[in-house]
C-alpha cells in the first residue's frame, strides 16, 4: 500500500534536469533560460523594491502612532489585521482598474506601479505589528526613569524605545521583504503585467508538459529573488549592529 504520494519525471522532474535547463536556450536559437529568468527577476525587484520601501514607512508611521495613542491602537488594529484576509487575486485587478485612472503630476501611471501597490499592502503589516511590539517592549522602570530626567515623548522614542525596537524590527522586515516578493508575483500574474517573474511563471507552465523542467526554473528564480531580499535585510541588521558595538 502506497503512503507516501508518487510523481514521475513529467509533474516532478529532477534536479539536474532543472539546473541543466538553465543552462539551455529558452527557445531555439534564443537566450539561455538563465539570463531571461535573471532579467525577469531584475523586472520584478524594482516593484518589490518600491512596495517594499512603501510598505515599511507605513508600517513604521502606523506603528509610532498606534503606540503613541491608545485609542488609535485599539480603534486602528483590528483593520490592520483584517486586512490581511483579502484575496490577493480579488484586490489585484481592482487596483489595476484605479491605477489606469491615476497620474503623478504629468507622469501617467505605469503598470508596474500597480505591482508595487499591491508589494507594499503586503508588506506593511508585518512592520506595523512588529514594530509596535518592539515601541512597547521598554520596561516599565526604563520608561520612568526618562520622565524622572524630564525627556518628552518625542526623545523617549528616540532614545529608548526605536533601540529597543531593533530585535523585533529587523525579523519583521524580513518578513515584509519576503511578502513584497510574493505580493510582486501575484500582482504580475493577476494584472497581466509583462516582463516580470511572476509573467515568466504563467508562460513557462503552458508547457509544463513537454518541457517540465521549464516550469521550475522561472520558480526557482522567484524563490532566489526572495531569498536576495531577506539577505539585504540580514545584511543592514549586521551593519547596523557591527556599528553599535563599536
Amino acid at each position: 500500500m502506497r503512503v507516501l504520494p508518487r510523481a514521475d519525471d513529467a509533474a516532478m522532474p529532477h534536479v539536474w534536469d532543472v539546473v541543466r535547463r538553465f543552462g539551455e536556450p529558452e527557445l531555439t536559437g534564443g537566450d539561455p533560460i538563465a539570463l531571461v529568468v535573471l532579467r525577469s527577476c531584475l523586472f520584478t525587484l524594482r516593484s518589490v523594491a518600491v512596495g517594499f520601501g512603501v510598505g515599511a514607512a507605513v508600517g513604521l508611521v502606523l506603528a509610532v502612532a498606534m503606540q503613541r495613542f491608545r485609542v488609535v491602537e485599539r480603534g486602528l488594529l483590528p483593520y490592520v489585521i483584517l486586512s490581511q484576509t483579502v484575496p490577493l487575486i480579488a484586490l489585484a485587478p481592482a487596483i489595476a482598474g484605479w491605477g489606469g485612472k491615476l497620474s503623478l503630476g504629468s507622469y501617467p501611471w505605469q503598470p508596474w506601479m500597480s505591482v508595487a501597490t499591491i508589494a507594499a499592502y503586503l508588506a506593511f503589516f508585518p512592520v506595523a505589528v512588529g514594530m509596535l511590539r518592539g515601541l512597547q517592549s521598554p520596561p516599565k522602570v526604563a520608561e520612568e526613569l526618562m520622565h524622572s530626567y524630564a525627556a518628552g515623548w518625542w526623545h523617549t522614542l528616540l532614545k529608548l524605545r526605536l533601540p529597543a525596537s531593533t530585535p523585533y524590527l529587523f525579523p519583521a522586515l524580513r518578513l515584509a521583504g519576503a511578502a513584497a516578493v510574493v505580493g510582486a508575483v501575484v500582482g504580475e500574474i493577476s494584472t497581466g503585467t509583462r516582463g516580470g517573474i511572476g509573467r515568466l511563471v504563467i508562460e513557462y507552465s503552458r508547457e509544463a508538459t513537454a518541457d517540465p523542467a521549464k516550469v521550475y526554473t522561472a520558480m526557482v528564480g522567484a524563490a532566489l529573488l526572495g531569498l536576495f531580499v531577506a539577505a539585504l535585510v540580514g545584511a543592514a541588521e549586521f551593519a547596523l549592529n557591527r556599528r553599535r558595538a563599536t
